[in-house]
């Protein structure tokens, strides 16, 4: 293989890597947002509102982008208007509703742990529910060091404890669960529909549903001052462009390829928030680099195999 295609063959990863930096940023982010609107952690109502106008938001950015692109109005092929409405589902509401009814009844440790297994079921839905591509022992092996890095990460004595929570780690569970299931349901519907439109669409029906939940249970939002404002517009860009990117190599790339760069939302997140908020980092560096290094490890073992078979198409 001569180095032009080389290049072709990893073209996905500094844009998987991007997507990453991007999603490692929400959460220092969203920190702030919450502050910045008034919103404690006991608010569950308001922390749904919250996130349906980021979403909301971020569906109209990104279908007035693609309209200007396409310069005409980018709507979802007839016919395909179910499959938005599925995605959504999916993907915002069952994803991020139970995220952040997961964050506020889980202890941080765990919350971050369990999460970070969802690069991992990424993998095992495409291979065992959609049948998109065979488990292998690289995938098996990559993806078990990546679970370990999540681990040595936010590992500390005496933060394993307590029992299980519906409404906590089970909450969290099943968020991972809608976040892996909408992979496989992105790469189906992408091989009919425009990627971008798709997203696009899926996120504005998806937070209208959430900003109606959210209403409903009484949220509400207090904008402190203007960064209010800022901290919500960057939080739907990001989503806009990370997702938007994401679906675009889901279409063409094999989902374990693609998932398992997942890993690594927990260490940019971890960076992020130290230039970002501040954040005081509680784990000792080497702590750190061991995860990171697990990390870099199975994405190298699962992307390594120079002759995989291109993505299948549905």
């Amino acid at each position: 293989m001569n180095p032009e295609q080389t290049k072709r063959k990893y073209s996905y990863v500094p844009v998987a890597v991007l997507c990453n930096i991007l999603w490692g940023s929400a959460i220092p982010f969203i920190n702030v947002g919450y502050r910045l609107f008034d919103i404690s952690s006991a608010g569950i109502s308001s922390l749904i509102l919250f996130a349906g106008m980021r979403f909301f938001l971020a569906g109209c950015i990104t279908i007035l982008i693609r309209s200007a692109s396409l310069k005409k109005p980018a709507l979802p092929q007839k016919g395909n208007w179910k499959a938005v409405l599925k995605l959504s589902m999916f993907q915002t509401v069952g994803q991020y509703v139970l995220f952040y009814i997961a964050v506020a009844n889980t202890a941080s440790v765990e919350a971050s742990i369990i999460q970070g297994l969802g690069a991992f079921v990424s993998i095992l839905i495409a291979g065992y529910v959609f049948r998109y591509e065979k488990m292998n022992g690289s995938k098996w092996l990559g993806g078990i060091l990546g679970v370990l890095g999540v681990i040595v990460m936010n590992w500390k004595s005496g933060s394993f404890g307590g029992s299980f929570s519906l409404m906590g780690e089970g909450a969290m569970l099943l968020s991972m669960t809608c976040g892996a299931l909408s992979a496989g349901l992105i790469k189906k519907y992408t091989q009919k529909e425009d990627p971008v439109t798709l997203n696009g669409w899926q996120f504005a029906a998806g937070g209208l549903v959430m900003i109606a939940a959210g209403l409903a249970g009484g949220g509400m939002l207090h904008p402190q001052n203007g960064k209010a404002f800022l901290v919500l517009l960057y939080l739907a860009m990001l989503s806009a462009t990370a997702y938007s990117l994401w679906s675009l190599l889901l279409k063409s790339w094999p989902i374990s390829k693609i998932s398992v760069f997942m890993f690594l939302q927990p260490p940019f997140g971890v960076i992020l928030g130290l230039l970002l908020v501040r954040q005081r980092m509680d784990i000792p560096p080497v702590q750190y680099i061991a995860a990171l290094a697990l990390v870099c490890a199975c994405i190298v073992i699962i992307n390594y195999k120079p002759d995989d078979p291109p993505a299948k198409k549905l």
